[in-house]
């Protein structure tokens, strides 16, 4: 049995608990929160232990920090060099600048431990479908793609303190979009060349939209679009590739729909990637890959110091 202290009590708290919980080898050991009353109420409803102060954590296997964004790279790092948890799981984005994310690896390796960062949409089942007919060579060539993030964040959201803020929020890309970043990583690899524009018109920090066009190196090109404003309610999550021996279009809740699917020689997959949670079932399974130490399944690290790159040279 894997144990696993929590840190930061905010909004994915649940997500982790849930993903923890339906996993027999692993368990909830302690939580942590520098706020001890959002810490108590966690530690009563779980029935377990709780401190204020991270750097007071021992006896357990893994700690997942899931702080604010701007509070990754000191939290990780210090946790890495003053606790005794061999594994450190980081919730997305590692961090909000490139310098930032080069010192969070080499505090973490200088201390002997290892990093998880959590990108969760690489395993759910469709992400890892496209991703496996891309590998194999069926589709040829991808000559593009375009990704759409069109989300909703209200007012009320934006009243958390460390939302919209350059500090520790790093806007849409980073707090929104970062999965969609880290997934074009995944399908393509590395990016070459990128332009884009930002629009601030909430008045926040940050940018609450985006407009850029990449290209990597194996020469597909493709945009993201991604947005916090759109009215009401989230209006969609699509991604359009275009390959020289097929066209699909994913949608739907951390795209688990197929739209569209005109691929040469294969059929529609019958299969159901439903998935009934609003961040997908991918905790579940990261969490899984930790409880079978299957660490090669986790992004690399070259991976995410390319989608911090990206992030940072298109909000800042």
């Amino acid at each position: 049995m894997k144990k696993i202290a929590l840190v930061g009590c905010g909004r994915i708290l649940p997500r982790h608990i849930e993903a923890i919980a339906a996993n027999p080898e692993l368990s909830i050991a302690l939580l942590c929160d520098k706020d001890e009353a959002k810490a108590k109420v966690a530690s009563q409803r779980l029935g377990v232990p709780y401190l204020t102060d991270y750097r007071q954590i021992r006896g357990v296997d893994i700690i997942s920090v899931l702080t604010p964004s701007g509070l990754h790279p000191r939290h990780v790092s210090n946790v890495a060099e003053l606790t005794d948890a061999a594994y450190v799981v980081c919730e997305k984005p590692l961090s909000l600048t490139l310098r930032e994310a080069y010192e969070v690896y080499r505090r973490v390796a200088k201390a002997g431990k290892v990093l998880l960062p959590v990108y969760q949409n690489r395993y759910n089942p469709l992400v890892a479908y496209v991703k496996n007919l891309i590998d194999s060579g069926r589709l040829g060539k991808v000559h593009q793609f375009i990704c759409n993030v069109l989300w909703n964040r209200n007012d009320d959201y934006f009243k958390i303190d460390w939302h919209g803020t350059r500090e520790l929020d790093g806007g849409v890309l980073y707090t929104q979009a970062s999965h969609y970043v880290d997934m074009v990583h995944y399908f393509f690899g590395d990016v070459v060349e990128h332009k884009g524009i930002g629009g601030s018109l909430r008045g926040l920090e940050v940018y609450d939209s985006v407009a850029a066009a990449m290209s990597f190196q194996n020469g597909t090109v493709g945009t993201i679009n991604a947005t916090v404003s759109t009215y009401r309610e989230n209006y969609r999550t699509e991604f359009t590739l275009i390959a020289e021996r097929g066209t699909l279009r994913l949608a739907g809740t951390n795209l688990n729909t197929i739209e569209y699917w005109d691929v040469a020689g294969l059929e529609k997959p019958n299969i159901d990637f439903t998935l009934d949670h609003v961040y997908g079932k991918g905790h579940d399974t990261l969490y899984q890959y930790i409880a079978d130490e299957r660490w090669d399944m986790f992004p690399s690290r070259k991976d995410v110091l390319s989608g911090i790159r990206l992030m940072e040279m298109l909000s800042y």
